[in-house]
């Protein structure tokens, strides 16, 4: 395939079981180099692994960038992180 879709892959998962499933994907996208598209509310999940990502607020997007971009904006801290993520 091209492109793999997961849809919350890491719901109900243990935070070392979410750092096994990052290592898996990350495994998975080098050695078969396809493009791999999550939706995730676990934010330490999409903030670790993801090199681009896209807010979505009531299925709007609402943010779209790096995780450090992401982590800094305003409106996605007050809709989903609480506080910045990056210290």
């Amino acid at each position: 395939p091209e492109l793999l879709l997961m849809d919350e892959p890491a719901a109900g998962m243990n935070p070392e079981e979410q750092l096994r499933l990052m290592g898996f994907v990350r495994a998975i996208a080098r050695q078969l180099g396809i493009t791999v598209v999550i939706i995730e509310h676990n934010m330490r999940v999409i903030m670790g692994l993801c090199s681009s990502i896209a807010v979505l607020d009531y299925g709007v997007k609402m943010a779209e960038g790096t995780p450090e971009e992401i982590a800094h904006n305003d409106k996605v801290i007050s809709a989903y992180l609480g506080k910045s993520q990056l210290g």
